[in-house]
């Protein structure tokens, strides 16, 4: 499932196309994606212009001059594709209608932003912009990793006396917005803390170390486009490149990135996910 990186490269790569712009059609070509479409969403969203594009973890929100904001989940394999705009020094022709094109958005600029969802566990829903924090989704969500509430004191606080792994208390979105497997496995390579460890045992001065270690890789990743493992691609259908700089994730067996260490990568399942690390760096 796409992680932060990867939801706000697409935000990115949206805004331009979509920032100020009108919708003046949206087809919506099935009754549901992972739960129904909101009533009316087609209408509702026909004549409204979209007066900003931001991100609230792993969600895309769009707010419009209606009042109403659009929340987007791409879910495993879900993709908003770009047509018909400029992006860079091409132009993306139209193309033919897919059979997974779900909702469609032809723009006053002449653009057309589709959903494309093969295993459709996307999900959209219509909120009040007023009071769309407090969404059954987004009310429990903890701080933005980027943001300047999520500091050292505040990870310091929220892992004091955790019983979990320090791999699944990071993977908690009501710790940190946005985090998944790929970045905490790089995170925690990087601050030489093994995924194993329990959160609670670790010292303030090891847990404070991950928060500019965790900015730096969502940093790195975000700027590489996001990772492209099996379904993601940016808006403009290019490939993110960060799984070329990954240190352990997905390397099991491979020799450790560290100089002079001589051990291989290994793999532990911690809540039917694998987590990859180095057991000799990684203590």
């Amino acid at each position: 499932m796409p992680e932060l990186p990867e939801i706000e490269t697409v935000r990115r790569g949206l805004a331009p196309v979509m920032e100020g712009v009108r919708i003046v059609q949206a087809d919506v070509n099935r009754p549901d994606l992972r739960w129904p479409f909101p009533e009316n969403m087609s209408n509702r969203l026909t004549g409204a212009k979209i007066e900003r594009l931001r991100r609230r973890s792993k969600y895309i929100l769009a707010d419009l001059d209606t009042g109403e904001s659009l929340m987007i989940h791409l879910g495993m394999s879900g993709r908003m594709l770009i047509s018909g705009a400029k992006l860079g020094t091409f132009t993306h022709d139209h193309p033919p209608a897919e059979k997974h094109d779900h909702v469609v958005f032809h723009l006053e600029n002449g653009a057309r932003v589709t959903f494309n969802d093969p295993r459709r566990f996307g999900a959209m829903d219509l909120l009040d912009t007023k009071t769309a924090d407090s969404h059954k989704l987004l009310a429990t969500i903890g701080p933005e990793p980027l943001g300047n509430s999520f500091d050292e004191a505040y990870l310091a606080d929220a892992l004091q006396n955790k019983g979990s792994p320090v791999k699944s208390a990071l993977l908690d979105q009501r710790i940190v917005a946005g985090l998944g497997n790929i970045y905490v496995c790089e995170t925690l390579y990087r601050a030489r803390i093994s995924p194993l460890r329990k959160a609670g045992q670790l010292s303030k001065l090891r847990v404070k170390s991950l928060v500019p270690i965790i900015r730096q890789v969502l940093t790195e990743a975000i700027e590489a486009g996001g990772s492209s493992l099996k379904d993601f691609r940016q808006a403009d259908g290019d490939l993110g490149y960060f799984q070329h700089s990954f240190d352990v994730y997905g390397r099991e067996g491979e020799p450790c990135r560290t100089d002079d260490c001589a051990n291989t990568i290994m793999r532990a399942v911690q809540s039917g996910r694998s987590s990859f690390y180095c057991p000799t760096c990684q203590r």
